[in-house]
């Protein structure tokens, strides 16, 4: 009874926490921003909501702004959010619930005052918010709210239904293709065509065979790469034999950015080139990106801030490693930015179908020339980015196109300002585009500041930050090969790349293939801990 009376309160007060708790929150690093008079030690309905008023503030720009927000929180705290917007006074606010998992809509007039929906329209009392769920089952879930808030604290919600991985018509065709193709192939002897032909499909046994080279083993994390796999390397592979992995090379107080390519996807394993198209994670991409996680947790990895790109697999990558290491909380900054390449007019199509249709020669002098850009996709094609609704509202920072802007807003007959996305990249323009992000917007507002850094992105993008950190020679970027869900630990102060040993035994070199650049990639750590590394931001040129 004394509980129920603290939760029905409004003004109510249970027990205080001790500091020296566990359950106080000036214990947790995740509030340790706040100043001490900002921690609460207990609190009242009525406190709670009145956190939310500030919060309310940097909606209400948003909302006047033109933007669509969304807010995921607590009952209580959205309790506090609809007595501000509806004027809701301090003993109504008791008959106002939010039952789990059910989203209930605000629409607002210019003056920011809240609108009624309509006859048809889901509301509760004292509250103009609609719910966006059948009458029946709204009353269902209300009404176990209810009755979870008449119970005693500490009672579970309920589980929502497991929802199918995202996966397109095309992606499942072929890999039933594939699933027969390998039933076949298993029914035949394989030839050496045939192993090499497993390889540019992604299977994850075998070899990858060098010409002019030993073979080098296939790795099961990040086989199936979107651009540098799937195909017989003819350049000659420099010996391995002098290069060495640093392992664990961090110290107590070393300042450290952690880079982790995104874990595996369909188009990986069909060997497709993917760029600016959207995927998500295989059920093995989670897994890379989940593994990686538990090795950065076991070696006590803590971060402050995370930066990825705007594609759903770098995304889900950078969740699945916070949700393993119980850092779901932190900020998470996208960019489009730390995007892959943008393939142009090969995306989504198959190496080996641009192979035939082009010549090999030709696919090489795409894939591999530093600068050569692929053919570029149409104004008017789905995969050119400025006819992503998304991109075209979000997207600020990249010049206006006259040419584009002229065009489309003779076909939409009024002016329809339109930015210059890219139509195709090389690996250069890529680069291009992630050196800068990194210099000039994380490392001053992250490692300047001395805030432990995550970075879940794409080969390309990691590849311009890890040859400005490495100073890699661009003519060997197309040798550097980074496996799917393998933490690199760039060291700030000693300016070099170490590994994590996950407890194998075995040599890093032989379990992943990095390429023939592992060693620009993995030098020994030369520089002293009490060096000054931060100069502050790169000087133009005049």
């Amino acid at each position: 009874d004394v509980v129920q009376a603290w939760r029905r309160s409004l003004k109510a007060r249970p027990p205080a926490v001790k500091e020296t708790d566990a359950n106080f929150p000036g214990n947790d690093r995740k509030f340790a921003d706040l100043v001490p008079e900002q921690i609460p030690r207990s609190e009242s309905l009525l406190d709670c909501m009145r956190r939310t008023e500030p919060l309310w503030d940097f909606i209400k720009r948003d909302l006047i702004k033109g933007e669509n927000v969304m807010v995921v929180a607590h009952a209580n705290t959205l309790r506090g959010l609809a007595k501000i917007i509806d004027g809701i006074g301090d003993e109504e606010i008791a008959d106002v619930s939010f039952p789990k998992g059910i989203p209930v809509v605000y629409k607002f007039d210019n003056k920011m005052e809240p609108l009624l929906p309509n006859d048809k329209g889901l509301t509760q009392i004292h509250t103009s918010g609609q719910f966006l769920e059948k009458p029946g089952l709204l009353k269902k879930a209300l009404d176990t709210t209810k009755e979870w808030e008449a119970s005693v604290p500490g009672t579970m919600g309920y589980n929502l239904p497991n929802v199918a991985k995202r996966m397109s018509t095309m992606e499942n065709a072929l890999l039933y293709l594939k699933e027969e193709q390998k039933m076949w192939k298993g029914a035949t002897s394989t030839s050496r065509d045939d192993k090499m032909d497993e390889v540019d499909r992604g299977n994850n046994d075998g070899e990858i065979l060098l010409s002019g080279s030993t073979s080098v083993k296939n790795d099961t994390m990040g086989v199936n790469d979107d651009d540098e796999r799937f195909e017989e390397m003819t350049h000659e592979v420099k010996s391995m034999e002098n290069v060495s992995v640093n392992l664990n090379s961090l110290g107590a107080n070393d300042l450290f950015i952690v880079l982790i390519r995104h874990g595996r996807t369909p188009h990986n394993k069909l060997a497709l080139f993917t760029g600016w198209e959207d995927p998500p994670l295989a059920m093995e991409g989670e897994e890379d990106a989940r593994w990686a996680g538990r090795l950065l947790k076991k070696h006590g990895f803590q971060f402050d801030v995370v930066y990825t790109s705007w594609l759903y697999r770098a995304i889900q990558t950078a969740w699945f490693v916070l949700e393993e290491m119980d850092q779901l909380w932190l900020p998470v900054i996208s960019s489009w930015r730390l995007n892959e390449r943008h393939y142009g007019d090969l995306t989504g199509k198959s190496k080996k179908m641009v192979a035939n249709i082009y010549g090999e020669d030709q696919l090489k002098r795409w894939r591999r020339g530093y600068k050569i850009r692929p053919p570029p996709v149409s104004s008017y094609s789905f995969s050119y980015p400025g006819n992503d609704k998304r991109r075209i509202k979000y997207v600020k920072d990249i010049r206006i196109s006259f040419t584009e802007t002229f065009c489309r807003s003779i076909e939409d007959r009024k002016l329809s300002i339109h930015r210059k996305f890219p139509k195709c990249e090389s690996l250069f323009d890529c680069m291009n585009r992630s050196i800068p992000f990194y210099t000039e917007k994380i490392v001053p507002e992250a490692v300047a500041k001395g805030k432990r850094v995550l970075i879940t992105s794409h080969e390309n993008a990691i590849r311009g930050i890890l040859m400005h950190l490495c100073e890699i020679p661009e003519e060997c970027m197309n040798d550097l090969h980074l496996p799917n869900g393998v933490p690199l630990v760039y060291n700030v102060k000693r300016k070099c790349i170490s590994l994590l040993d996950d407890g194998t035994g075995e040599d890093p070199l032989e379990k992943y293939d990095f390429g023939s650049a592992a060693q620009y990639l993995f030098r020994p750590c030369e520089i002293g801990e009490d060096e000054d590394w931060y100069t502050g931001p790169p000087q133009q040129s005049s």
